[in-house]
């Protein structure tokens, strides 16, 4: 919506054409997103999105780079600094601006927003957003894994992305936390997070005809797809869990029908548990822990586990997690970075070993005649 509340023709067009090409709900609420916050620096400069120039796109990152994230806002003063390094997760907290994979991510939406336009006539003639590198006349994106790697230069305001390793939840930290969840649902949920490795929005969509105890499954709609559903496997302790969760709601006087969500929230008047009210869960629990734990993380851990299990195969693994190329779980075959560093002082205390005395050898005297001659 622009300031008069109405809606932008040029951004509900491209839209329209990004949900037609096959992408989800979810992508076009991300993009329209960022379009937003290009529009608004547009306005705040007084440029039409038509008129805009490259200099603007360069002015734009470079806004994004220095300028407060509103998402990240420090509430209480005895807040972490942003940036530091929790002690008991070894996992760095968020910076209070917006990430080098955001800037990138805005970029590359800019670029389809004004390609769409660049070919239907309906912009200007030539895009503002510079285009990516190119290799063979073509644009890519992914990598072919039949080629090896090579250095390529990044496309101007493409900001470099560290290369984060996935990190496991320490097993105390994993402890305390389920030791403070104080309700059933809760119980369940986190559970079935660890023991099936679905992503938050994944298990928030489940239904009640989705949890399938007797088969040690549930269904959750994948990412990127487009309704349909896949299994994943779950733990009986979180089925357990489950049973008692549904059985207190059956108590309460609610008994959701099969079609209908499996996770409500636990005050009155019951609402389906939302995304927002899962991270407060987690907030609270991490205040009270000394953590910073997300959801995301009980999903790295469980492929690490699965990963480091000798009786699970990669391809297992793949499957578990739902990755759709190989190499995605291969990056879970790196060393952990606490197992190194364990590993690494053993070594520094590991005693010298000692020489062992050689005062016993003898040698043969026939042999020393031999080798160097009889005298």
């Amino acid at each position: 919506m622009d300031g008069s509340g109405m809606p932008v023709g040029p951004v509900s067009e491209f839209l329209r054409d990004v949900l037609a090409c096959g992408s989800s709900p979810a992508s076009c609420r991300s993009y329209g997103y960022d379009l937003l916050r290009w529009f608004r620096f547009l306005a705040a400069i007084d440029v039409g999105w038509r008129r805009a120039q490259r200099s603007e796109v360069r002015d734009f990152v470079l806004w994004l780079r220095t300028c407060h994230n509103p998402a990240r806002d420090r509430r209480r003063p005895d807040a972490p600094v942003p940036g530091s390094v929790n002690a008991r997760t070894g996992k760095a907290y968020l910076r209070t601006g917006y990430a080098p994979a955001t800037i990138n991510h805005a970029i590359s939406v800019l670029a389809e927003f004004y390609d769409f336009h660049v070919r239907a006539g309906t912009g200007p003639v030539v895009s503002p957003v510079p285009a990516r590198r190119q290799r063979g006349g073509r644009v890519f994106a992914h990598h072919n894994p039949m080629e090896p790697y090579a250095e390529y230069r990044r496309a101007a305001y493409r900001q470099k992305q560290p290369d984060v390793q996935p990190r496991a939840v320490p097993d105390d930290v994993l402890a305390d936390l389920f030791a403070d969840l104080d309700c059933n649902r809760d119980r369940a949920l986190f559970s079935m997070f660890l023991s099936s490795g679905a992503r938050a929005a994944e298990m928030l969509s489940m239904s009640v005809a989705d949890a399938h105890p007797g088969n040690g499954q549930i269904f959750v709609r994948g990412k990127g797809m487009d309704g349909a559903k896949q299994a994943c496997p779950a733990s009986p302790e979180a089925f357990a869990w489950l049973a008692l969760y549904l059985g207190e709601l059956a108590q309460e006087g609610h008994r959701p029908e099969p079609h209908e969500p499996l996770w409500w929230t636990r005050r009155r008047p019951l609402r389906p548990l939302t995304y927002t009210a899962l991270r407060a869960i987690l907030r609270r629990i991490n205040e009270r822990i000394g953590a910073n734990v997300t959801i995301h993380d009980l999903r790295h851990t469980l492929c690490l586990r699965l990963v480091g299990d000798p009786n699970i195969s990669l391809v297992d693994a793949q499957q578990v997690m739902r990755h759709r190329q190989i190499t995605t779980t291969g990056r879970y075959l790196r060393p952990r970075i606490d197992e190194v560093i364990a590993r690494v002082h053993e070594h520094y205390t590991r005693p010298a070993p000692v020489p062992q005395p050689t005062s016993g050898w003898r040698y043969d005297p026939a042999d020393l005649a031999d080798v160097f001659g009889g005298q």
